[in-house]
């Protein structure tokens, strides 16, 4: 059984930091396209980080380049996203997620985590 989970999510002020972490099991880790999704409230899920299972490829949405980073360590099977310089507009639900494809369309992604809730305040 595959279980993703999240964890280090919590309430911040803008400008400050948080390091998200997603712990996986159940599956061949090293395989995984390994991605950071999120959900604000009355919008829909948006592609946030990946990191490709192979060749080390990585993306960022856009609205977070420069600010966040995501890694991930085969070994320990859990994927981080490190996260600065937070702004309000970074107030979401958290997702990591795993896919057999190198992608950034969640649509792809079969596993998901519960996610984890980050609230930045003004």
């Amino acid at each position: 059984q595959v279980q993703l989970v999240e964890s280090g999510g919590g309430l911040v002020q803008a400008g400050g930091s948080l390091r998200l972490s997603c712990a996986a099991s159940g599956l061949t880790f090293s395989r995984y396209t390994m991605g950071w999704f999120r959900q604000a409230p009355g919008k829909e899920r948006e592609f946030v980080a990946v990191y490709s299972w192979i060749g080390g490829r990585i993306y960022y949405a856009d609205s977070v380049k420069g600010r966040f980073t995501i890694s991930r360590d085969n070994a320990k099977n859990t994927v981080d996203l490190q996260i600065n310089s937070l702004k309000p507009e970074d107030t979401a639900v958290y997702y990591c997620a795993a896919s057999l494809k190198i992608t950034t369309g969640d649509g792809s992604y079969a596993y998901w985590g519960q996610g984890t809730q980050v609230t930045v305040s003004s």
